[in-house]
């Protein structure tokens, strides 16, 4: 390198077992300082071809595999993610954003843990058989991997959300093509390096990089990947939707929220704040899962916003390696920049806000003057109706309203085209009960948030997906079942 010439990180594809580079790169911005630090390759159709003879090759030998054998693999691969924990974490951190402190205690133990619960979960599936001992016929089913995997992850949980796919498609004995996010890919290359070590054979796991337009396009619509999941946004799931369409091909989509949090006047609310600031902040606001409508009971109201408007400020936004801090930098300019809009949209609509952007003063180290940081933000005085308590904005901004009675919160909570998650406050079981059923979510936390159970199904109603993730609903997707009958 020349004198005074930056020094980038230059990844590379990983297709059949080998790295290889592309001949058209993408920078990558690490997101603390506004500044270029990574290359990433801007693959396109013809490292897609590659990749889908690689992981055809590899898909006959992989999924004559028993479930014991491939568990071994998943097992090792997850003893390698913890062994590398410090080193993905820092990675991650840099690359998205987050916190370090939420990469080593979050992102990164959970990619291990989801390749070490899904080597766990393959070896527990029965299948069905039945009688009919009048016809002389016994039936029963079989259960067999899908093909070629194509898996699309997005950039707000890179390693957490890629190896949540990876994991259930590897283990049902199917050979995959992941496309990370382009904005965030680093820690998916480090990744590939772990694959010989665990006994991973060449072209069961290929990591192509690049854009959703060219190399998602590209994976989408190949006529030899039959099955697709994808996690990240509606837009972008509707194009998937349509160029799938003509091959009828299996889809999982894990989509947006709009999630409310449901606050009774019999709210906990020592426990309730501190919950609740987490769920709005938490890695940014930038978790599909995250709380961005607070329905607060009249009687409590006051109350309840004093507190969580004293506690959001001291959520202390900071440079990503320090450890004294609750949050880190949003993923790009252009995000920053979408999330910022929508508390404009919300001052010029007449609501209030209360703290954070454009109210407090955010105090960073002079390199970091360029990163792409905001402040916790709590809107007020909005009504149902702006698009702040109708769209997802994926960024530390929540609104909060109040509301009188249970049939008029449910309505409320269920007026968005969103059904992913929600969170409901209070102490009163039966009520629980009775909101959480009435709630048009897939996940209901009820005096808790993002406790986690991976055996059960994960995922949303409406506009927030198609499908559900967990043991049994991840192994269901990646493999086909198949019913044979016998007469004797």
């Amino acid at each position: 390198m020349a004198a005074g010439k930056k020094e980038f990180l230059v990844l590379e594809n990983f297709i059949g077992g080998k790295f290889l580079p592309c001949n058209s790169y993408l920078d990558s911005y690490d997101p603390s300082t506004g500044e270029v630090y990574c290359k990433v390759p801007n693959s396109g159709k013809e490292e897609i071809e590659a990749a889908v003879e690689a992981a055809r090759e590899a898909f006959p030998a992989w999924s004559s595999r028993s479930p014991q054998e491939r568990s071994l693999v998943l097992n090792r691969l997850a003893d390698l993610v913890e062994q590398s924990l410090e080193e993905l974490a820092q990675a991650e951190s840099k690359d998205q954003g987050k916190t370090l402190t939420l990469a080593r205690t979050m992102d990164i133990p959970r990619s291990a843990q989801n390749f070490r619960f899904f080597a766990s979960s393959i070896l527990h599936h029965m299948t069905e058989c039945t009688q009919m001992d009048h016809l002389s016929c016994m039936h029963y089913t079989v259960r067999t991997p899908v093909g070629i995997a194509g898996l699309i992850s997005p950039w707000n949980l890179p390693l957490y959300l890629l190896t949540w796919k990876i994991a259930p498609a590897i283990a049902a004995g199917n050979t995959v093509i992941a496309k990370p996010s382009e904005l965030t890919s680093v820690t998916a290359w480090m990744l590939c390096k772990l694959l010989d070590k665990a006994g991973v054979p060449p072209g069961v796991i290929n990591i192509v990089f690049g854009t959703g337009p060219r190399v998602g396009e590209a994976l989408v619509s190949h006529p030899e990947v039959p099955l697709i999941s994808f996690t990240g946004s509606q837009p972008t799931a509707e194009r998937i939707t349509q160029i799938s369409a003509p091959h009828c091909k299996k889809l999982s989509l894990e989509l947006g929220g709009k999630n409310p949090a449901i606050i009774f006047e019999d709210a906990n609310l020592e426990e309730c704040i501190p919950a609740t600031v987490r769920s709005s902040f938490a890695n940014q606001g930038e978790i599909c899962l995250c709380t961005s409508r607070i329905f607060v009971q009249r009687s409590i109201y006051s109350e309840f916003l004093k507190r969580f408007v004293e506690a959001s400020k001291k959520w202390k936004v900071g440079i990503p390696s320090d450890l004294s801090a609750n949050m880190g930098a949003l993923i790009s300019k252009a995000h920053l920049e979408k999330v910022r809009s929508y508390v404009r949209k919300a001052r010029a609509e007449g609501a209030q806000i209360l703290c954070g952007e454009s109210v407090d003063q955010l105090s960073l180290p002079l390199r970091n003057q360029a990163g792409y940081f905001m402040l916790p933000t709590v809107i007020t005085d909005v009504k149902d109706e702006s698009c702040c308590m109708k769209e997802e904005i994926f960024g530390p901004v929540t609104c909060v309203v109040p509301f009188d009675s249970e049939e008029e919160v449910i309505k409320r909570a269920n007026s968005v085209k969103y059904g992913l998650a929600a969170t409901v406050w209070s102490n009163n079981v039966g009520r629980i009960h009775r909101v959480a059923k009435k709630l048009q979510s897939g996940l209901v936390w009820t005096n808790c948030w993002l406790i986690r159970e991976l055996n059960l199904p994960f995922g949303g109603m409406k506009s927030s997906g198609i499908g559900r993730e967990g043991a049994k609903d991840s192994y269901d997707f990646f493999t086909e079942i198949k019913t044979i009958t016998i007469k004797h």
